[in-house]
């Protein structure tokens, strides 16, 4: 995700999303995926200057995630989507 991310922040966008989803499993691999692609993501936002949001699920269980995920219940993606709007029209009015 933050290799994509850099890649596409380098482009003529206003900024990126990165959806995803990580479900927790019997090893501690969750956790590491979690922290680096935060902290990932975290620094391709810094180095680019564009605003660059962490959209990843990171869930106990499939239905967790389809839950977040769903038209019907919450969704994580349609948030990611305002909230990238409003720090778009920040940025622009800090100038």
């Amino acid at each position: 995700l933050p290799l994509m991310a850099e890649k596409l922040a380098n482009k003529s966008v206003h900024g990126v999303i990165c959806l995803g989803a990580v479900i927790r499993g019997e090893t501690s691999h969750f956790d590491y995926v979690c922290q680096e692609s935060a902290r990932g993501i975290s620094q391709v936002m810094l180095q680019t200057g564009k605003p660059v949001l962490f959209g990843v699920l990171t869930t106990e269980t499939m239905e967790q995630a389809l839950e977040r995920a769903s038209k019907d219940g919450e969704n994580k993606g349609e948030d990611m989507a305002y909230a990238l709007l409003e720090m778009v029209d920040g940025i622009k009015q800090i100038g």
